[in-house]
């Protein structure tokens, strides 16, 4: 089992920047698929971005054509922590972002979808002013 804590959110003006930060404990991240998701108010929860590395030690990631080219997902084992750069930030990508882990650990034909994650985090608010 894994626990998850995000950080990182808050208010920033739209062409700024933030980078999320999921800290895991319990079982170490090389276990999982790691995701970000996030959720806007009286929207359904979509998928952002995902990473994870196969049996050979090779990162690999995927990331939502909305935010392609603007947020970069990446790893730290050391620190057992998920991040998730956001640049060029828009009022559209104000939400609650999540992180989560699917402890099938690769990338399935399901992996964008948020019921195939077994553990989240709490969330953490972004806004972008216009």
């Amino acid at each position: 089992q894994v626990q998850l804590v995000e950080s990182g959110g808050g208010l920033v003006q739209a062409g700024g920047s933030l980078r999320l930060s999921c800290a895991a404990s319990g079982r170490g991240l090389s276990n999982y698929l790691m995701g970000w998701f996030r959720q806007a108010p009286g929207k359904e929860r979509d998928f952002v971005a995902a990473i994870s590395r196969n049996e050979r030690g090779a990162y690999y990631a995927d990331i939502a054509d909305s935010v392609k080219g603007r947020f970069t997902i990446s790893r730290d084992s050391a620190k057992n922590t998920v991040y998730l750069q956001m640049n060029n930030l828009k009022p559209e990508d104000t939400a609650v972002y999540y992180c989560a882990a699917d402890d099938r650990g690769w990338f399935a034909n399901t992996y964008r979808a948020p019921a195939e994650y077994d553990y989240w985090g709490q969330g953490t608010q972004v806004t972008i002013s216009s």
